[in-house]
């Protein structure tokens, strides 16, 4: 009978070593996992500032597009003006040229008529 205790004491320990080495293999697995998550809360820390600078960026950029969208604005504006003078001029230049171009059709008879030129008739 003496065996028998032995026997089953061997187990015991052995049990009891297992159980020991896997608290061992635990206590390793959980000081793992507190360092991974250390790390992961510092990684996302870092990415939550680079999303704010992100965000301030297109902040900024969204501010110059509207301010150069503002001036384009602006620049048609001007420019639409300025296109109308220009046409309005166009126009009136247009009007001086015709009643210049019937002036000068009219010139050579008018001034016949100063100078008392007559055209001979045709003899029949």
């Amino acid at each position: 009978m003496a065996r028998a205790k032995n026997s089953s004491n061997g187990r015991l320990e052995e049990a009891m070593t297992a159980l020991s080495q896997a608290q061992a293999n635990l206590v390793q697995a959980q000081s793992n996992l507190v360092q991974t998550q250390a790390a992961f809360v510092q990684n996302q820390a870092g990415f939550q500032a680079q999303i704010a600078e992100s965000t301030r960026q297109i902040a900024e950029t969204n501010r110059y597009i509207a301010e150069i969208q503002r001036q384009i604005a602006e620049t048609d504006r001007i420019n639409s003006e300025r296109f109308k003078r220009i046409e309005a001029i166009l126009l009136d230049h247009s009007r001086i040229l015709a009643e210049h171009t019937r002036i000068l059709q009219a010139l050579p008879e008018a001034v016949r008529e100063k100078i008392g030129f007559k055209a001979p008739s045709p003899s029949a």
